[in-house]
């Protein structure tokens, strides 16, 4: 990651890999004796199957990708998923995913020069993506069983740094985030369980991380909360309204990030 898009207190050093391993494994434990039927309200639409079988697949695609060490964007999303008949093999499937991306893990320099649509152009960057999209489905999981999503802070600040480093570069599949527009406008995210800050810049021609900016004493918009929330929140989880924050400054700043940001 380039220092320019760093904020005020570094991102923890995080394993990411290890913690595919982990996060999966928590998924696993949670949907093991669950109906997959049950309606995820976090993905609206979806159910706990189709919560597992996208996860899953993400690993197994980014796998492909891993092995392939890609240097331009794929052409084909096709993968051999071998999802099993019955839903109820889902939770081994999912497991097997993850042994799935350790292999490709293991196989993989993570400083090797890759293809990414982030900022990061080697193979961590997609260990670093595949781990968010696990915890974050895994905890969407959790909300759909009526469960409170338990988020090691260490992940979560570097789940939150992760998200906004990469959003400006989301268009592709996140299109709203073009709306992201203003006439230098900031929102600082602030934790309670720590010193650490980032402040977004909204600019007429788009929007990005401002690491100069981050320990400044001002914002339009500031947001606070632990990093657990935090991250749940920039992932569009909870609101910003929710009693787990508080917030200052332009209500309508804050309305038209987080009706545009969330992916």
């Amino acid at each position: 990651m380039s220092d320019h898009t760093r904020h005020a207190s570094l991102a923890p050093q995080v394993d990411h890999r290890a913690a595919v391993a982990a996060e999966t494994a928590r998924f696993v434990a949670t949907i093991s004796d669950a109906d997959l039927t049950t309606a995820v309200t976090s993905c609206p639409g979806w159910t706990l199957a189709d919560l597992v079988k996208h996860t899953g697949s993400v690993q197994r695609w980014f796998s492909v990708l891993l092995r392939s060490r890609i240097q331009e964007p794929p052409r084909t999303r096709e993968v051999d998923l071998r999802l099993p008949e019955r839903e109820d093999g889902y939770p081994d499937w999912l497991a097997e995913s993850a042994t799935v991306a350790a292999d490709a893990f293991a196989a993989t320099d993570p400083d090797l020069p890759m293809w990414a649509w982030g900022v990061d152009q080697h193979a961590r960057f997609w260990a670093r993506r595949m781990l968010f999209e696990t915890l974050l489905h895994r905890a969407d999981a959790e909300l759909a069983l009526g469960l409170r999503p338990a988020i090691d802070r260490s992940l979560a600040v570097d789940g939150i740094d992760e998200f906004l480093v990469n959003l400006p570069f989301a268009a592709s599949f996140a299109p709203k985030v073009a709306d992201l527009r203003g006439p230098d406008r900031t929102i600082r995210f602030r934790t309670t369980d720590g010193d650490d800050a980032w402040l977004v810049r909204l600019r007429p021609d788009g929007f990005g991380l401002d690491a100069a900016g981050a320990a400044a004493e001002t914002a339009d918009a500031t947001v606070r909360g632990t990093a657990a929330d935090l991250i749940l929140l920039v992932y569009g989880r909870l609101s910003y309204r929710a009693q787990a924050f508080a917030h200052e400054g332009d209500e309508d700043l804050l309305t038209h990030w987080f009706a545009n940001s969330a992916f």
